[in-house]
C-alpha cells in the first residue's frame, strides 16, 4: 500500500561534490534509460556532468549556470530512484527556488530536457544580472528585517530586499552588496543573534533580477508547459497556479520576489501527510524542521530507505 507524502527540491546551494556517488543515485545516471539526459546536461554546460559533479573543480560546479542544471538532474534522479524502491503517492509538490524546476517536472507540468534548457538559460541571466550580495538573517522576525530592508532601500542609492523567507528565525536578504552590509549591520544592532554574508556574486530574488526576468519571460514563453498531474505550490505567494500561462509569470516573477518557505511549509503541515526532501544535501531537512514538521525524511541520508520502510510498518 502506498503512503502519502509531500515531496520538496533543494535549491541551489545544496550541490556538492560526489553528489551522485554520496546519494546512490550514480547508478540510475548511468543506466542506459537516462543517459540520454546526462549527455544533454553535458552538452548545455559544455562539461563532462560526470567528470564535473565527482572531481571538479568546485569554482565550476558552483557557477550558476551550470549549478542549475547539474542540480535540477540530480534532484530528478533522486526522485526516480525514491519512485522505483518505496510506495509512495505524492500528494504535494513544492520546491526551494530552482527546486521548483524540479516539482514541475515530477509533477509532469515540464519536460525533463525542456527544464533543464529553461535552468540553464536562467543561471546564464542571472549571471548577466547587476552584481550584488545575499546574507542570512538569523534570530530576528522578518517583519523587522523587512523594515530595516525598507527604511535602507529608500535612499536610492540602496536597494535590499527580504529573498528567503526560510523558517521563522532564518531570513536570507539580498540586494546591493553595500546596501546587504549596511542591513546586516542594522539588523545586528536591533538584535539578530547573527549576520552570515553568503558566497555568492549574485543577488537572487531581488529587484536587480527585474530585467533577467523580462528576457526570461519570453523564453519561458516557447516552452511547453502543462497544468501539474499533482498540486504543486509556487514559490510566489504560496499560490497553485490555475493556468499554464499564471506558471510563465510566476516563474519569470520568482526571480526578483521571495522564496515564501515559511507559508510552503505550512500548507505541507496542514495536510497532514509526511515531507521528503528529494535532492543531494538536508537544507531542506533543517528547514522543515525549523519550520515544525514533526515527520521529514531526506533522499540523500545513508539510512533513508531503512528509515522510511520503517516508518510504513
Amino acid at each position: 500500500m502506498a503512503f502519502s507524502a509531500a515531496i520538496v527540491f533543494p535549491g541551489q546551494g545544496s550541490q556538492h561534490l560526489n553528489m551522485l556517488s554520496q546519494g546512490g543515485i550514480l547508478d540510475i545516471a548511468q543506466s542506459s534509460e537516462y543517459l540520454y539526459l546526462v549527455d544533454s546536461c553535458s552538452d548545455l554546460i559544455q562539461e563532462d556532468f560526470f567528470g564535473l559533479i565527482e572531481k571538479g573543480p568546485e569554482d565550476i560546479l558552483h557557477k550558476t549556470s551550470v549549478t542549475q542544471p547539474v542540480l535540477l538532474l540530480t534532484s530528478y534522479f533522486h526522485f526516480l530512484k525514491l519512485l522505483d524502491n518505496v510506495k509512495v503517492e505524492p500528494t504535494l509538490f513544492a520546491g526551494h527556488s530552482l527546486g521548483e524546476y524540479t516539482a514541475l517536472v515530477a509533477a509532469k507540468s515540464l519536460n525533463i530536457e525542456d527544464a533543464l534548457k529553461l535552468v540553464r538559460q536562467r543561471g546564464e541571466l542571472m549571471e548577466l544580472a547587476p552584481k550584488g550580495s545575499m546574507a542570512a538573517i538569523l534570530g530576528m522576525d522578518h517583519s523587522a528585517i523587512k523594515g530595516i530592508c525598507e527604511e535602507i532601500s529608500a535612499d536610492d542609492s540602496d536597494s535590499v530586499q527580504c529573498a528567503n523567507l526560510n523558517s521563522p528565525v532564518q531570513t536570507v536578504i539580498s540586494g546591493l552588496q553595500h546596501s546587504v552590509e549596511r542591513a546586516q549591520n542594522l539588523c545586528l544592532e536591533h538584535g539578530a543573534k547573527r549576520a552570515i554574508k553568503l558566497k555568492v556574486s549574485i543577488a537572487s530574488h531581488s529587484s536587480l533580477m527585474t530585467q533577467a526576468a523580462e528576457s526570461f519571460y519570453e523564453y519561458l514563453s516557447t516552452i511547453s508547459i502543462d497544468s501539474p498531474q499533482n498540486r504543486l505550490i509556487h514559490n510566489v505567494g504560496c499560490t497553485e497556479a490555475t493556468s499554464t500561462q499564471e506558471i510563465v509569470e510566476l516563474l519569470a516573477m520568482q526571480l526578483y520576489s521571495p522564496v515564501e518557505w515559511v507559508k510552503t511549509t505550512n500548507i505541507i503541515k496542514e495536510s497532514g501527510v509526511m515531507a521528503i526532501e528529494c535532492g543531494p544535501g538536508k537544507v531542506l531537512g533543517g528547514l522543515m524542521k525549523s519550520n515544525g514538521i514533526q515527520t521529514y525524511f531526506s533522499t540523500s541520508d545513508t539510512q533513508f530507505y531503512e528509515k522510511i520502510t520503517n516508518h510504513d510498518k
